[in-house]
């Protein structure tokens, strides 16, 4: 007898509604990544590495100018602590983002790509004062949503930070130059050789502006008691410096010892070592805690700067027609915010040290006395809170002024804060929503979160193992030759290839992954975007657990 089983049947499943039987259901979500947590500008870094990573490379820069208009600056100078963040760390290496940056500006600037201008033009005016990385940051941001805005700038160039600090080894001037003007191009009202000396002119900014951003530096170099400045064999780095990158070498003899840590103090002495001096580094820090970027120390000892880490200057004394520094070896000990510290000195660690002269970088102070009353100070910096306001309704600041964080991207971050604030203030008087801060597309019906996607939430084993792009340098000999960019940049194979290893931390890459691995077929794609059944998913996980970006997670129920 042929007849068919009674259990059998031609019918669809759909009517067992198999949901019932769990206890979680998943969701797709749009998380923040490691590294834009980490980011001084909170850059949307998974999306344009991911547009990069599809040879969207326009789309890559826009997105990433969103936050940052110098990408091709950042990507040479950025301390880059999103790459310490970075979870492929723990996986094999950190993804190289700042060199990737870098190949997003450089291509932005050799294709001649421009900021679109704003949509709309705003009746406010803002000030800014200083034309540094915070000034130029805050008039990119706050002309992209349409304010006037005049740039106030001491020197005769803008650049601040960027151009009389930073040597062109590190930062080619035609680089700092295309990303400069790209911002100014945006109908910037640029004004040089201007500086508001005292109160009155701060007062005027005020009367004329609806709102200033102060963003004018650190000007004053901190000074060694131990030495007397006047001398002709002492000199201040900062002064020093920016002769050097002028093209006007301060004539100090042949052999000069520079005191400080700092990347200033690096600059410094790479720059000395350029011009054919003899250096010697001396640094309170031993060598892991100095405060310059690794790389510069390592690039440094290459080009023969002999470094004399964790040591003093006590006293210094000119005879015999050279310096002598007497120094003592101490263990260098940081304070509790950034700036202090305390030392302790060896007592069988005295030592000496012979030169032609001695250079300072120490560090630099903000000179605050012309801002006039309203703008209260924390030590000898300008006091803002988180949003960089001042104690003034009408005035925030940013970067050097207000800060001791001391990095470009730093400033920049500040600027961007600064702009969005003050948006957020002009339009509150007008009685109208603020402008939205954030970009970060994702598919549709993703949850956003702002919790930092871990390591543990990315299925790993979707990835290979892949080397972390080779950072590449000009050889010793040629760059104190030429004084060419010591840092070489990733060619197009090696850009793609890295933007490979991004685990897209949080952003979802529509990989369909979720929907292949669902037992129950309860996860479905709906155009750009995912939906969960909830009538058939049993709760398994399976779906989280093999998300090979993170940007999945499960949500307990309660019935």
């Amino acid at each position: 007898m042929n007849s068919i089983p009674p259990i059998w049947t031609t019918a669809t499943t759909e009517s067992i509604r198999t949901g019932t039987w769990r206890a979680a259901l998943p969701r797709h979500v749009q998380a923040s990544s490691p590294c834009r947590e980490a980011c001084p500008v909170s850059g949307d870094i998974a999306t344009w590495i991911g547009l990069a990573r599809e040879r969207d490379f326009r789309g890559a820069w826009e997105a990433l100018t969103r936050h940052n208009p110098f990408p091709a600056i950042a990507g040479r100078i950025c301390h880059h602590p999103c790459e310490a963040a970075c979870n492929r760390a723990g996986f094999d290496e950190a993804l190289s983002i700042c060199k990737l940056e870098r190949f997003v500006g450089d291509l932005a600037i050799e294709r001649g790509w421009a900021f679109e201008a704003p949509t709309v033009e705003r009746e406010e005016r803002v000030a800014i004062v200083g034309g540094g990385p915070a000034g130029l940051s805050a008039a990119f941001q706050l002309r992209r949503l349409g304010y006037r805005v005049t740039l106030v700038e001491a020197r005769g160039e803008l650049g601040g930070l960027m151009r009389h600090g930073i040597p062109s080894y590190r930062l080619a001037r035609e680089v700092l130059d295309a990303e400069v003007a790209r911002v100014v191009a945006l109908g910037v009202d640029v004004r040089l050789n201007a500086k508001p000396e005292a109160a009155p002119a701060w007062a005027e900014l005020r009367r004329t502006h609806d709102a200033v951003f102060v963003a004018t530096g650190a000007q004053r170099q901190k000074r060694l008691p131990a030495l007397d400045y006047g001398q002709p064999w002492v000199a201040d780095g900062a002064a020093w410096l920016a002769s050097a990158n002028a093209g006007e070498i301060p004539a100090l003899g042949k052999r000069l010892v520079v005191i400080g840590g700092g990347s200033a103090a690096l600059d410094v002495a790479r720059s000395a070592r350029r011009a054919g001096h003899e250096v010697t580094l001396l640094a309170l820090e031993a060598r892991g805690q100095m405060p310059a970027q690794r790389e510069e120390v390592d690039e440094a000892l290459e080009e023969g700067i002999a470094l004399v880490d964790g040591a003093m200057l006590q006293e210094a004394s000119h005879a015999g027609g050279e310096v002598r520094l007497a120094c003592r070896r101490v263990r260098f000990v940081p304070g509790e915010r950034r700036g202090q510290f305390s030392v302790v000195p060896f007592a069988d660690g005295a030592f000496e040290l012979r030169a032609d002269a001695i250079v300072t970088s120490i560090g630099q102070d903000p000179d605050t006395a012309a801002l006039g009353d309203g703008v209260a100070l924390d030590g000898s910096l300008v006091a803002v809170d988180a949003q960089q306001a001042t104690a003034r309704d009408d005035t925030w600041a940013g970067g050097d002024v207000a800060s001791m964080a001391r990095f470009v991207t730093d400033a920049i971050g500040q600027g961007k804060r600064a702009a969005f604030a003050i948006d957020r203030a002009l339009r509150a008087r007008r009685g109208e929503a603020p402008a939205a801060e954030r970009w970060r597309p994702g598919p549709a019906a993703a949850i956003a979160i702002e919790a930092s996607v871990p390591l543990p939430a990315i299925a790993t084993h979707a990835y290979a193992p892949q080397a972390r792009a080779a950072a590449r340098r000009l050889e010793p000999a040629a760059r104190l030759a030429s004084g060419a960019e010591v840092q070489l940049a990733l060619d197009i194979e090696q850009a793609l290839a890295e933007t490979t290893r991004c685990f897209s931390c949080g952003t979802c890459i529509r990989c369909d992954t979720c929907v292949a691995v669902c037992p129950d077929l309860a996860v479905v794609r709906e155009g750009d975007g995912y939906r969960v059944l909830g009538d058939y998913c049993k709760g398994c996980g399976l779906c989280v657990k093999e998300c090979p970006t993170g940007s999945m997670d499960m949500v307990q129920e309660v019935r």
